[in-house]
């Protein structure tokens, strides 16, 4: 932990890349967090109100320059990121190497891991996660990596059941990454633009969750979803149905009145175990997860994607929660220090 000014806490939230570390005076101290994020998630996660809590609670969050060495900068407790690109995971991956007291959140070769939706799922699907209050797992998917025309033989070989939900199969967190189209017959499949993930549609009431993971903190809260596919409808209906981001704030069902059935979340001691078990095998403490309901069973659910540092700031309460975490993270680091 890095030092404190004596004057801070009578000072607002200020953009704290423009703290000056040199400055602090050795009366309190201070977790100094240097984050290395895109303009859109410093906007949509470092808000006045999470930035004010942590300088009251003695945490910083203070910018790294991307056109400076790492090892120049700081010096930090932790490294909060999420930036793409081969050069920058090399950047991190020596500075973790060099610098074995920093908690650098999180590895990225870890993250990476979650940029392939093939690989994505596999932990869930290995978990086979069963227990008395429920199951998980994962739709039945296929892998198109090249050919169109190729695909309807593909399925049918595979002995997937339309209609078939195609996600592109990477998934850096762009826009694009996450469109989806629904594709309810064999002949448009041919329509679709590889590399994708071909994944079973489940009906489950046009409901979904998202699961926030913090350490080992979990929040859920629902989101509107894709709606149920009828037979009926099956039936009638030809093409491909292209769909924007599906999950989004705006499409909140927390407030909404639902069908119990459908609006109830899942087991508490269910997301707990599956929480568990995901950050042992990513290696991941900042994650999310979306989890259905089939319709009409009450106990299985699917996880259908993992988001790395997703949107923190559509999460209630998460300037707390994060703050905290940020905090036990340090405290257990100065701990070990100590030992």
């Amino acid at each position: 932990m890095r030092l404190k000014d004596d004057n801070d806490e009578e000072e607002g939230p200020k953009t704290m890349s423009h703290c000056s570390i040199g400055h602090l005076q050795p009366e309190k101290s201070f977790v100094i967090v240097g984050y290395a994020l895109t303009s859109k998630k410093v906007e949509s996660f470092l808000k006045p109100k999470l930035e004010g809590l942590a300088r009251n609670k003695g945490i910083l969050f203070v910018a790294i320059d991307q056109n400076r060495p790492l090892s120049d900068q700081g010096p930090f407790d932790i490294v909060l990121h999420k930036l793409t690109g081969k050069e920058w995971r090399q950047i991190l991956e020596e500075y973790r190497r060099t610098h074995p007291e920093v908690t650098v959140l999180d590895p990225p070769d870890a993250i990476q891991h979650l940029h392939n939706r093939q690989s994505m799922l596999q932990c869930v699907a290995d978990m086979n996660l069963s227990d008395t209050y429920g199951k998980v797992g994962v739709p039945r998917q296929l892998v198109i990596k090249r050919d169109s025309s190729s695909i309807p033989d593909a399925v049918t070989k595979a002995g997937l059941i339309l209609p078939l939900v195609a996600k592109p199969l990477v998934a850096d967190g762009s826009a694009k990454s996450h469109e989806l189209s629904l594709a309810y017959d064999e002949y448009s499949l041919q329509k679709l633009e590889p590399p994708l993930v071909l994944q079973e549609f489940v009906n489950h009431g046009g409901v979904l969750f998202k699961v926030y993971i913090v350490g080992e903190a979990i929040k859920v809260v629902r989101r509107f979803s894709l709606p149920d596919v009828t037979k009926r409808e099956l039936s009638k209906n030809a093409g491909v149905f292209r769909f924007p981001r599906v999950s989004c704030a705006a499409a909140s069902a927390d407030d909404a009145d639902l069908d119990p059935s459908v609006a109830e979340l899942p087991p508490r001691p269910l997301l707990e175990r599956l929480a568990k078990e995901l950050r042992r095998r990513l290696g991941l403490r900042l994650f999310n997860l979306d989890i259905i309901r089939e319709h009409g069973r009450r106990d299985h659910f699917y996880v259908i994607d993992i988001n790395y540092f997703p949107g923190y700031g559509k999460m209630p309460g998460y300037e707390h929660i994060f703050t905290d975490f940020l905090l036990s993270l340090a405290q257990s680091r100065y701990k070990k220090r100590s030992i």
